[in-house]
């Protein structure tokens, strides 16, 4: 047996075991839609308030077949990714610098601590008086302030956390104070500042959805309340359904690009093995 054989068995089992995790994952989900199917069919659950979920999924289907829903999503994924490349860019800045000056950091660790625990919903009111005329930009906002904190504490945690004969290291080959933060710390924290965006992203989409609701912005959020306000169930749990539908999307695209790009770092060669 040759050692090149080793990876197509490590392939195959990786292949066997995400296959075998999938159908356990589907057979819930299957399990738990066909007991609301049967306790709605026989009015156990208040149909009228919970319609059934082929309902459901048929007048999502027909949602998906004009262009509101498609716009709405649009819309969604702009304010979405808007805050997050906000929250990302500010995150790592802050935390490059906080997590590597120790002075810094316990400078400004009362503030982040203070500011991290507030509710972003609270500052809704402060979005109807700061973005009155442009109330996509309000839910940007929020998904920013709320985004902005894992990156930030991901971050500082990553940057402090480097080994120092790493830097040391480092430093004794006369590296530029620049370059050791660009090619040492900075790729030593970078399984850290993953995590943080893909928590960050999880944030601001509940954000966004949470302002285009509560503010009235465009987006998926909005035809959720207009389907409510309208009466229209079906519709509105659709609308429900496609959130939910994005936001696994946006975790799974994120999950597989961090697998990716950080298949070097030990914590993934385990997972995979």
């Amino acid at each position: 047996m040759t050692s090149s054989t080793l990876p197509d068995r490590g392939t195959a089992r990786s292949a066997i075991r995400w296959f075998v995790h999938g159908i356990g994952s589907l057979g819930g989900v299957v399990v738990v839609l066909l007991l609301a199917e049967l306790s709605t069919r026989t009015d156990l659950l208040p149909s009228r308030f919970l319609p059934p979920p082929t309902e459901t999924f048929a007048t999502l289907f027909e949602l998906l077949g004009g262009a509101t829903a498609w716009i709405a999503i649009a819309e969604t994924l702009r304010s979405w990714a808007l805050g997050l490349l906000i929250a990302v860019l500010a995150g790592v800045l802050l935390g490059l610098v906080v997590g590597a000056n120790e002075l810094a950091y316990r400078a400004t660790r009362p503030i982040v601590e203070f500011l991290r625990p507030v509710p972003s919903v609270a500052l809704i009111p402060l979005v109807f008086l700061l973005f009155a005329d442009n109330l996509s930009g309000g839910t940007v906002f929020l998904a920013a302030f709320a985004s902005l904190w894992p990156m930030l504490v991901q971050t500082t945690y990553g940057i402090r956390n480097v080994m120092p004969t790493q830097v040391d290291t480092a430093r004794s080959f006369q590296i530029r104070r620049m370059d050791v933060a660009l090619r040492v710390v900075l790729p030593s924290a970078i399984p850290y500042i993953a995590t943080g965006v893909r928590i960050a992203s999880t944030v601001a989409l509940i954000l966004v959805l949470t302002g285009e609701i509560v503010v009235g912005a465009g987006g998926i959020g909005q035809q959720i309340n207009e389907a409510r306000q309208g009466s229209a169930v079906a519709a509105m749990y659709a609308y429900v359904l496609l959130a939910g539908i994005l936001g696994v999307i946006l975790n799974a695209l994120f999950a597989a690009v961090e697998r990716r790009m950080l298949r070097w770092h030990p914590s993934h060669r385990e997972a995979s093995e």
